[in-house]
């Protein structure tokens, strides 16, 4: 039996959209999304950002970042810090719970990216990473964040479908 030839483009959307939503599902008992997960890795790697900055750096408007910020907040794995430089501004910082909240994501990652990558063999998950960095960079992605931070509601944690683009 011949098998049909599925287009790349194609095939590269059925994959990621396969891998954002396992990576949902395998962080939804630490009721965390994926968006949480992507701030969090940034506050760690960043941190004493403002929410502005936050947002500069995601691409998206700043109240799409609050609801996300406010949910951490309350699950005190961020806070909130008066800026030195600027009073009227915040410095966001994770909190030690967000720490080993961070811990426990890249964790599920590593295992997460076992789990998708269990057909190929070292060489070739080399290989596919820098065939993929090279598509990223030649469509200027920005490295480190998600695509789809643009897709979210103003004011939610929810991504617009599709149709709602």
């Amino acid at each position: 039996m011949q098998r049909t030839k599925v287009p790349l483009a194609f095939l590269l959307a059925q994959v990621g959209a396969h891998a954002a939503m396992r990576f949902g599902e395998r962080l939804s008992h630490l009721k965390l999304t994926p968006p949480d997960a992507g701030i969090l890795q940034m506050l760690s790697a960043t941190g004493g950002l403002s929410q502005q900055e936050l947002s500069a750096r995601l691409g998206i408007h700043p109240s799409r970042v609050v609801a996300i910020l406010d949910t951490l907040e309350e699950q005190r794995l961020v806070e909130r810090r008066p800026n030195a430089d600027d009073r009227r501004q915040y410095a966001l910082h994770l909190t030690e719970k967000g720490q080993g909240r961070l811990s426990e994501i890249g964790r599920i990652a590593r295992e997460h990216k076992e789990s998708l990558c269990a057909a190929l063999t070292p060489a070739e998950r080399e290989q596919l990473g820098e065939l993929l960095q090279k598509i990223a960079t030649d469509q200027k992605l920005t490295p480190g964040v998600h695509p789809g931070y643009r897709r979210m509601k103003p004011g939610t944690r929810e991504a617009k479908s599709l149709s709602q683009l």
